[in-house]
């Protein structure tokens, strides 16, 4: 958690709490959707035991009126026959009675039969079944299957032609001889709810016990499972909070699993060594740096602690002039130390300038001092060539490649620039004695030299090939020693700008 996050009271700090609680709450939706559609589907099962008793209950009544039978009132499904032209019902009961059709039928009559009657074709029995509203009542009781006020039920119904029975069946009904019957089933909504009741009430006690036992097993599952797994995770956090920065040698061990702790403790690894490899870096820049400090400033000490012993016999302009030379020698290590310093902590350029490195080469060749050897220092090149980059970077890495092949070169420097695709391509080819190619890597190196005869007063810093490079990866570019078969010859790519008549 960040420290400036407020800390909601209400939930676990715990990854092993919040993943077990996480894991229980989603179990719950789960569970529960799962309940709610178990009771629906048990609702909708009980509903349609309830259409299927009315089903059977109507099929029994059709036949009872084809064999000339009057129903009985008792039945478990109200009901209630009608005919045509006749006022009163047929017959009735499940509930019926609370209307007193006796005087007058509930259900509206069916219309007279069509004659002659249409032939049978054979079909199988079938029957209607719609929506019918019910007549309200002022007299009702608690307990009566009908309500107060009515309603709408869904009604199942077939006809019955009295034309088609016998006499004998036909006066036992007490009909006319041209009526039509109609039988009526009345599906009442309660007898599913009754069906149902038993088995969801059982149901749902079951699904509820089990549903807690299940969050209960899941969240102590989810609990001890994330507490298995993090163990990896608290081993690399003990361990890696025992590295310090005397000590960053410490490494975590890799689980043997392919997982993703695994990665984590990998990448935790490769960034010990990163910081360790750092580390090491910085001691050996801090060694080396004392080193070179120590050796100009022991040369000035000897020197004017000489003079100061002997002043009589001391030549006091050249006592100066030993002076001047390792103190001018002393500002420029201090100088390529505090650039090192600054492009160690400055991010790649994001919007450099435009520099012509054919006018910059050609300017440094011009400019450059050779009065102390006979060089010949040339630029062959004169089509522009703009690159992305700082005119003061630029030029600070220029000159570090031409004093490194001044001091190497045996009569000749040669400067090309050409443009090279998306890429403007800086080489500086020396005719000196070339570098080894186990050593095209470490020349880069700060304080690096490999020549070791030559003295230091003539061998520079050792930090003009580090600072170069750094400076080319600063402005996105490379440098790198090319491979010759004479002398060293050094190879720098930036990023080509746009010319001015191309934007």
């Amino acid at each position: 958690m960040n420290a400036t996050e407020p800390h909601r009271r209400w939930w676990p700090r715990s990854v092993r709490a919040r993943t077990a609680l996480a894991a229980a709450s989603a179990a719950a939706v789960i569970l529960v959707s799962i309940g709610w559609w178990v009771h629906r589907d048990v609702y909708r099962e009980s509903t349609q035991i309830a259409e299927g008793q009315a089903q059977a209950q109507l099929l029994a009544l059709v036949d009872q009126l084809e064999e000339g039978v009057v129903p009985v009132r008792r039945s478990t499904v109200p009901y209630e026959v009608v005919a045509t032209d006749r006022r009163a019902a047929v017959a009735y009961g499940g509930g019926m009675e609370e209307f007193d059709p006796g005087t007058r039928h509930v259900l509206p009559a069916p219309p007279k039969a069509e004659l002659p009657a249409p032939p049978d074709d054979g079909a199988a029995w079938g029957y209607t079944t719609r929506p019918m509203r019910i007549p309200a009542r002022h007299d009702s009781e608690p307990g009566d299957r009908f309500g107060k006020d009515g309603g709408t039920y869904l009604v199942m119904y077939d006809d019955v032609r009295a034309d088609e029975l016998s006499s004998d069946r036909v006066a036992a009904l007490g009909v006319a001889a041209d009526a039509q019957l109609r039988v009526y089933v009345v599906v009442l909504p309660h007898a599913a709810e009754d069906i149902a009741g038993a088995i969801t009430e059982a149901t749902d006690r079951r699904l509820l016990r089990a549903g807690l036992v299940s969050l209960v097993l899941i969240a102590a599952v989810a609990y001890f499972a994330v507490r298995i797994a993090l163990r990896p995770v608290e081993a690399i956090r003990v361990l890696t909070a025992s590295v310090t920065a005397n000590d960053p040698r410490e490494r975590v061990t890799v689980p043997a699993a392919g997982h993703e702790i695994s990665a984590l403790a990998t990448t935790i690894n490769t960034t010990l060594q990163r910081l360790d490899n750092a580390a090491a870096q910085q001691r050996r820049f801090v060694a080396d740096a004392a080193h070179e400090l120590r050796s100009p400033l022991t040369t000035l000490l000897a020197s004017l602690e000489v003079a100061l012993a002997y002043p009589e016999r001391t030549d006091w302009p050249a006592a100066a002039t030993t002076a001047a030379r390792q103190t001018r020698r002393l500002q420029a290590l201090t100088e390529d130390l505090l650039l090192l310093a600054r492009l160690d902590t400055r991010s790649p350029m994001a919007g450099p300038e435009t520099v012509d490195m054919t006018a910059l080469a050609c300017r440094l060749t011009e400019q450059y001092p050779l009065n102390e050897r006979p060089l010949t220092l040339t630029c062959d090149s004169t089509a522009p060539a703009p690159a992305h980059g700082n005119p003061d970077e630029c030029e600070r890495l220029l000159r570090n490649l031409i004093d490194n092949a001044a001091r190497h070169a045996a009569h000749r420097i040669q400067i090309t620039v050409r443009n090279q695709d998306a890429w403007v391509v800086l080489t500086v080819h020396d005719d000196g004695p070339g570098v080894p190619a186990e050593d095209a890597e470490r020349i880069f190196e700060r304080f690096v030299r490999l020549d070791d005869a030559r003295s230091r007063d003539q061998g520079g810093t050792g930090l003009g090939l580090a600072i170069a490079r750094d400076l080319a990866h600063r402005h996105r570019g490379t440098l790198t020693l090319t491979p010759q078969t004479l002398g060293a010859c050094f190879e720098l790519r930036l990023p080509q700008a746009p010319t001015p008549a191309e934007k």
